[in-house]
């Protein structure tokens, strides 16, 4: 089956008719479907099937117990109302990759796997890459267990609704002692290629990043009835915050984003009580980083106390700065860079990636695939057709060069 072929199969899944973008969240029917979706490839190839003990589906060629197996492949769940590529763009292209492979003979000497890690995106439980941080032993079996979504179901009662046992979830240090190797192939969130002009580069680094929970708790009251000056609004603070988050951003050359709001008790004519607020933070490096929620933090406190308001600030979520492996991405850059005389770019991302997960177990390196307008989690996230195929070509010549003769 041909890459076009997949991609026109898979595109259906979980896309929403009002936005036009995709919610495959964890755990869900549109992720049935997917998991459905990437067994049936599997199995039409001949590969080994399975799923792990996390929730995470492997398929293989060749025996994986032998060790020194290259891994690739991404994720298929989606942000809510996300894109078509982020994501299922390494899965589709893994298996796309292996066909080329086998179009053109290559004799495998290393076991090949591909991979679709359960919820990257976090969309519905609210931490990124569950299923490859429980493998990697990066979230413990407790912490796993108190993940709920807004609808108060846990990450347990949602694995056994969808046919999975909760009860087996963990670190998984055999499965990863198979992987010698592991390379993501990943449509890039930014515009770095785009400005080169090259179709696929490949990562240097993934920025150190994190959530932060704001919790603003005011008084409740009558929107028409409660003068301004015995008001306790949370609101106030929250925006008044969002707006610094943007100033704290700016001075450190790195990103902040309030991009998730609850409200109590959301009434168009009350006041709230409690205003919840998710900061995203991105940074080239931790100096920076901690700057700008140092930076945020203080103003929001300052905000709040100005209005009589509480506030309480919690980290939900951080990943440190990730090197991805040097030699294995000096490699990829010298297998795609044979028989031209370009260089293959090396760039950084402000995004997290299952790679960046694993890396702290297994070598990884991850290969772009260009984005012409950066847009990312969005329905206008895009890559040009030629692109894709270039990617995959990229990625079947990397394969190539790890696990072949």
């Amino acid at each position: 089956m041909s890459f076009h072929s997949m991609w026109a199969e898979l595109l259906p899944v979980g896309r929403s008719s009002a936005s036009g973008g995709y919610r495959r969240f964890a755990w869900t029917g549109a992720d049935a479907d997917c998991r459905a979706w990437f067994e049936q490839q599997a199995r039409s190839r001949g590969l080994a099937y399975e799923t792990d003990r996390n929730g995470n589906q492997w398929a293989w060629l060749g025996d994986p117990a032998r060790g020194d197996a290259v891994v690739t492949g991404s994720h298929l769940d989606s942000v809510p109302d996300g894109g078509a590529f982020d994501g299922p763009l390494g899965v589709v292209s893994a298996f796309a990759a292996l066909d080329e492979l086998r179009h053109r003979g290559a004799q495998f000497t290393r076991p090949l796997g591909i991979v679709n890690f359960g919820d990257e995106e976090g969309a519905r439980f609210g931490l990124a890459c569950v299923g490859s941080r429980l493998t990697a032993g990066l979230l413990t079996v407790e912490q796993a267990h108190r993940l709920t979504d807004a609808q108060g179901i846990t990450l347990p009662q949602a694995m056994e609704a969808a046919g999975h046992d909760p009860g087996a979830i963990g670190p998984d240090p055999e499965r990863l002692d198979r992987i010698g190797a592991f390379v993501e192939l990943h449509v890039e969130q930014g515009r770095a290629l785009d400005l080169s002009g090259d179709p696929v580069g490949v990562a240097s680094a993934i920025w150190p990043h994190g959530r932060w929970r704001f919790d603003f708790r005011g008084e409740a009251n009558h929107a028409g009835t409660t003068r301004l000056a015995d008001r306790r609004d949370p609101m106030l603070s929250y925006a008044e915050t969002v707006l610094a988050a943007r100033r704290e951003a700016e001075l450190a050359g790195a990103v902040a984003t309030f991009g998730k709001i609850a409200v109590e008790p959301n009434g168009v004519n009350a006041i709230p009580s409690l205003v919840r607020g998710w900061l995203d933070s991105r940074a080239a490096d931790q100096e920076s980083l901690d700057a700008v929620v140092d930076g945020v933090r203080s103003a929001a406190r300052e905000y709040a106390d100005a209005h009589g308001v509480e506030l309480v600030v919690e980290r939900e979520s951080f990943t440190s700065v990730v090197e991805f492996d040097q030699v294995l991405r000096d490699e990829l850059a010298r297998i795609l860079g044979t028989g031209t005389d370009l260089t293959v770019p090396v760039l950084g991302t402000g995004a997290g990636h299952d790679a960046g997960i694993l890396s702290a177990r297994v070598p990884t390196a991850m290969l772009f695939v260009r984005n012409p307008t950066g847009v990312s989690h969005s329905p206008a996230e895009f890559a040009a057709e030629d692109d894709c195929v270039a990617g995959v070509s990229a990625l079947a010549d990397a394969l190539e060069g790890l696990a072949c003769t």
